[in-house]
């Protein structure tokens, strides 16, 4: 019993990115939320809030903001200062 724990592999979450829809490990993955204060960057993974994944492709990140699919993906419109708060969190090419 105890050989066949330890040769199972370890759960790993996977998560899709709500632009490109390519399923990847959790922790790569960038998780956006909504919270009581807005819509913001979640580094730890674990605030409370609905979420969505975007992955680190600059394409992702420009598509999430200027349409509509974030503001589907979390339930809830996005202020101007939710995106402007994403855009400085938005990763850099390169």
């Amino acid at each position: 019993m105890n050989q066949e724990r330890q040769l199972r592999a370890k759960h790993v979450p996977l998560r899709t990115c709500i632009v490109c829809r390519e399923k990847n490990n959790k922790r790569t993955l960038t998780r956006i939320v909504r919270t009581e204060q807005g819509v913001q960057v979640d580094p730890s993974g674990k605030l409370n809030g609905r979420g969505a994944y975007l992955c680190d492709q600059p394409g992702c990140w420009e598509r999430a903001l200027s349409t509509d699919v974030l503001s589907r993906a979390l339930r809830s419109p996005l202020s101007a200062a939710d995106r402007d708060r994403l855009y400085q969190a938005k990763p850099q090419p390169g």
